[in-house]
């Protein structure tokens, strides 16, 4: 990977057009930039799916017993 200095995906503009196609359709366009966007999602998605899988689990126990 380069570190800095001359890129042609710079120069033709290649970048800019990649990185407004992202941000215009919400999904990154790089491995690395999904794999973090579906990390947050489960991340703030985690916490509400385990209280509701507490809930059924104790509401079946008090049926159960």
């Amino acid at each position: 990977m380069n570190r800095g200095g001359f890129s042609w995906k710079r120069l033709l503009g290649i970048s800019a057009v990649k990185s407004r196609i992202s941000r215009k359709i919400g999904i990154p366009l790089t491995r690395a930039g999904r794999q973090r966007k579906v990390g947050a999602a489960m991340g703030c998605c985690m916490l509400p799916f385990g209280l509701a899988a507490a809930a059924v689990i104790a509401f079946a126990m008090l049926i159960l017993h």
